[in-house]
């Protein structure tokens, strides 16, 4: 047996190597991010200060709301949750982040959530400058008011379903799960809206064509994605796959795609049939979209891709954000009865005043009750539609957050869960449910509505929004059912199931 020389024994073997690599790496990582990164002022977790990975796992349980109020209780209003990311509770920070005139840009966080076959950023995802206002120029009046109030009618066709399925319910003495059917009824009402035609949830009773179990899948995975790092994302999914959650978002995204291809596929062929009952006999999004791509397509280069963009859209996002926001605001009113009365005794003094129209009231008819529209925005304040910080990238130049300069290119967001809950904005009693704040003269309720963020803020609104703003008439006419369903069946409000995670959908 040969002798082992000095050389030998003072050179590493390769799996030394590797491990002196590694600590070598990360020692100097650390010293980096704690002591001389340009966010190492910001107070925060230490692990979140060196690793995306604790900002993956602060997501993962789906409370981060809560979470991240333990964390400005702790270390103030601004928190450092990633080596280069931020949140803030600082109410003045949303004009700062958010406003017209900011000059911030979206995050690579945005990108989780766009499909990988869109032509250009969707609505959501886009980062901003002249791409993003050039492509929603080219279909913000297909989202305007006036456009989406010309399928009203269509939209109380969906509550009629609904109040009878209530009605059926009553009798049956049954209990049932809110999320559940408003999450049905959003789906039927973007059916309307888009294909001029209801998918059949309701009707139904469940999710009979699984766009709702597709998206519990697809939404999960996407949030998880977006708070890792870009270039880890695809060995993820890669890697993923291998996990039944990932496989389900997969194929969630290819279902929810194909339902979209299905629809126009079947607009276009309807559209080259020759007789007048086959083509669609009034003109719904889908319709307007085909419209503008017919007229001005090669002009502004809007296409049938982009077509199923806006369609996928409304799939995913107008059916989710809309339940989300109907869900919060009619649980708390149940669970709240001097609400409730009050609420109901508002609209039957209306009713006297034949200050409503029958069978169904008007939008603008549901928007002058004061006390309703007061409810309407006390449950989204309470329960807004998403429960995570979105976080923009601060112009170079730097701003102020917080009495605090914020280095330009930092990641920075607020989480409109917490904001929502400022005590500075909404009063001391802030974390609770009563709609009297916005009409009772102790708060500024222009101050106040400032700061809902359910739609997002400045050039970035949601441009849909205006699909889920006609829910005051819904909650008006569906109150006749609901008060037969809690009286008449005697059923408790403890009995309907269902007041989901604000993290657990996402707004657009």
């Amino acid at each position: 047996m040969g002798s082992l020389s000095l050389k030998d024994a003072l050179t590493p073997s390769l799996g030394q190597a590797a491990f002196i690599a590694f600590f070598a790496y990360w020692t100097i990582w650390i010293i980096y991010t704690r002591w001389l990164h340009p966010l190492s002022k910001f107070p925060g977790p230490f692990w979140a200060s060196v690793s995306r990975i604790w900002t993956v796992l602060h997501v993962l349980p789906g409370d981060a709301e809560k979470r991240q109020r333990k964390l400005h209780e702790k270390y103030g209003p601004i928190v450092r949750i990633a080596p280069n990311e931020l949140i803030t509770s600082d109410p003045a920070a949303i004009k700062t982040l958010y406003g017209t005139k900011a000059g911030t840009m979206k995050t690579d966080f945005y990108l989780a959530f766009r499909p990988p076959w869109a032509r250009f950023p969707d609505h959501f995802s886009s980062p901003g400058g002249k791409e993003h206002g050039d492509r929603r120029r080219i279909v913000s009046s297909v989202y305007s008011m006036s456009s989406i109030l010309q399928s009203e009618r269509y939209i109380e066709a969906c509550i009629d379903v609904w109040e009878r399925k209530l009605d059926e319910m009553a009798d049956r003495k049954e209990s049932f799960d809110l999320w559940l059917w408003t999450r049905m009824y959003a789906y039927d009402v973007i059916g309307e809206l888009f294909f001029s035609k209801m998918f059949g949830f309701l009707e139904a009773g469940r999710d009979h064509l699984g766009y709702i179990a597709a998206t519990d899948d697809l939404i999960p995975v996407q949030f998880i994605a977006a708070n890792m790092p870009t270039y880890v994302r695809s060995l993820f999914m890669l890697t993923g796959i291998m996990l039944p959650k990932v496989r389900g978002a997969l194929k969630a995204l290819d279902n929810l795609t194909e339902a979209t291809v299905v629809m126009i596929k079947k607009r276009l062929a309807a559209l080259q049939v020759d007789e007048p009952d086959a083509k669609p006999q009034r003109a719904d999004i889908l319709g307007k979209l085909l419209d503008i791509s017919h007229r001005n397509g090669k002009e502004v280069d809007f296409e049938l891709d982009d077509i199923k963009m806006e369609s996928f859209g409304g799939f995913f996002a107008g059916s989710e954000t809309t339940a989300t926001t109907l869900t919060g605001i009619l649980y708390h009113i149940l669970r709240n009865r001097a609400v409730y009365n009050k609420l109901t005794s508002e609209i039957d003094a209306a009713t006297q005043r034949n200050k409503l129209s029958t069978p169904h009231i008007t939008y603008k008819e549901a928007t002058a009750l004061p006390y309703l529209v007061a409810c309407i925005k006390e449950g989204m304040r309470m329960h807004p539609v998403n429960a995570v910080s979105f976080p923009r990238h601060v112009p170079e130049t730097g701003c102020a957050v917080a009495g605090s300069w914020i280095p330009g290119g930092a990641r920075i967001g607020v989480n409109m869960a917490v904001v929502h809950f400022d005590k500075g904005v909404f009063g001391d009693d802030a974390g609770v449910f009563r709609p009297e704040r916005w009409i009772d003269g102790t708060r500024n309720p222009v101050e106040m509505e400032r700061h809902l963020l359910n739609f997002g803020m400045g050039s970035r609104t949601c441009l849909g929004k205006n699909v889920s703003l006609p829910i005051p008439c819904a909650m008006d006419v569906l109150f006749g059912s609901w008060n037969r369903l809690l009286i008449a069946a005697d059923i408790s409000v403890r009995d309907i199931q269902g007041y989901p995670a604000a993290t657990e959908t996402v707004h657009v």
